[in-house]
């Protein structure tokens, strides 16, 4: 069985300033907003979607940046192929919000301390995903 899920790297900029969202997942480590394809949805909009339901951002997908592939076996279903596609999105929208059933937090972050935060508590196929977002928001880690 194959299962995709897309989500992003959200980042803003207040006052010449650049932010980017972190969220604290159930388990309490440091993640990236992401989630199941739905039946009718491109990858694209599976990300915008997950987006706003997990943090209550509104955004728009500046690129793409890199793709995590795993496996993982489910009571039921076996052995699953995971696909993970990650975009690089700025927030134009919404108000920040943690979805309180999937996540315990989501806040903002100077680039250096969201990368701290992810090298310290985060998981580890999320550090070239965050590096890659980085890079092409022209931060160097």
């Amino acid at each position: 069985m194959k299962e995709i899920s897309a989500g992003g790297v959200v980042f803003r900029r207040v006052d010449n300033q650049l932010h980017i969202q972190l969220i604290q997942d159930r388990y309490g480590k440091i993640s990236l907003p992401k989630g199941k394809m739905e039946p009718g949805e491109t990858i694209e909009q599976t990300a915008l979607r997950e987006i706003v339901e997990e943090t209550g951002m509104e955004g728009k997908i500046i690129a793409p940046i890199d793709l995590i592939k795993y496996q993982y076996v489910h009571e039921s279903n076996g052995t699953v192929d995971k696909e993970v596609h990650y975009y690089l999105v700025e927030a134009v929208g919404g108000t920040l919000q943690a979805q309180v059933e999937e996540i315990r937090g989501v806040e903002w972050f100077a680039p250096e301390e969201a990368w701290r935060r992810q090298r310290q508590s985060g998981y580890d196929n999320n550090d070239r995903i965050l590096a890659g977002a980085l890079k092409l928001l022209g931060v160097e880690v």
